[in-house]
């Protein structure tokens, strides 16, 4: 795939902000960033690498600001690297907006590195005061059985057995057993989108790891483990069960995800257009980018995971 678009999806999260004024029009160049290594990770039929590709530009033509001229005189990649780390720095207090300040953060980073560097010092301001906006924000809007407040205040203990995790693939192999975990997935910000943060987040960790940052990943382990026990609170959880659902957008009673008939690794999966959906705000590349990443860390079958993962992705039939 085009490294094009790998410079296009940076310019849509270095402008999002100063041209929307908020945090989640990025969600579309993160979203880019995805599709663009997930082709590149796995071994895809060329007709389903063409599928995806004829996705990411529609979406990119879509949702790309025109106005925003290309940079010309680039930034050194390493300087670019070191602000935008600083600004994370200032935003891993705590969980916010269920890891995004570090989701955008790492594709950035990854991006950046991929292209041997890119933008001009204003680019990288403007990814920078994206990242800062996530300083004093919620841990996420939706819940299943805490509140908004109840999720900040949550610890970490030794009874909720988290383990000692100093690589990235002791993290995949953690977050995918915790995927396994689900008995049913229901079709909820609080549940399903929840559980996809759940692998972006981690995900974003990995590839601090990958990129030599590892004492950020350390840093941001504790607020990926606040969103796993936020979560673990509805691994049998029945649709009739008595539970507080906390959000602007959900409604009870539950409603289980629908099962994806096919696989992202898949070109039926790619055939359906995602345009109607809004690409499911850019959740049709992110997931699959950081799941199948997560997989391919690992030497054992997942066959469960895998199998929760289709209540995770877009369906043909939603």
């Amino acid at each position: 795939m085009d490294t094009n678009i790998l410079a296009n999806g940076l310019r849509i999260i270095a402008h999002s902000k100063s041209v929307t004024g908020d945090i989640w029009e990025a969600h579309f160049g993160a979203a880019a960033i995805a599709a663009y290594f997930f082709t590149e990770e796995n071994k895809l039929a060329v007709d389903t690498v063409n599928c995806i590709q004829l996705q990411v530009e529609k979406m990119l033509v879509e949702k790309s600001y025109t106005t925003t001229p290309y940079s010309a005189t680039q930034i050194q990649m390493e300087q670019a690297e070191e602000l935008i780390l600083q600004s994370l720095s200032s935003v891993m207090d705590d969980l916010h907006w269920v890891g995004h300040n570090v989701i955008y953060t790492a594709l950035s980073l990854q991006a950046i590195r991929e292209l041997d560097g890119w933008g001009i010092e204003s680019d990288i301001q403007g990814i920078c005061v994206l990242i800062e906006s996530f300083k004093r924000t919620i841990p996420g809007r939706s819940w299943l059985g805490y509140s908004v407040a109840e999720v900040k205040r949550l610890m970490i203990e030794a009874s909720d057995r988290f383990p000692v995790i100093t690589n990235a693939q002791q993290l995949s192999s953690f977050v995918l057993n915790e995927l396994a975990s689900f008995r049913t997935i229901y079709r909820a910000e609080a549940h399903h989108d929840l559980i996809g943060h759940m692998l972006t987040f981690s995900h974003a960790l990995n590839i601090l790891f990958d990129l030599g940052y590892s004492s950020y990943a350390q840093q941001a382990m504790p607020s990926l483990f606040k969103l796993i026990k936020a979560l673990r609170a509805t691994h049998d959880l029945q649709a009739d069960a008595t539970i507080r659902l906390n959000s602007p957008i959900d409604h009870l009673p539950l409603v289980k995800a629908t099962r994806s008939s096919w696989l992202p690794l898949e070109r039926e999966y790619w055939s359906t257009d995602y345009a109607p959906q809004d690409w499911d705000f850019g959740h049709v590349f992110k997931f699959p980018y950081s799941f199948y990443n997560h997989l391919n860390r690992i030497d054992v079958g997942m066959a469960k995971a895998v199998e929760n993962f289709r209540y995770i992705i877009c369906s043909e039939s939603k």
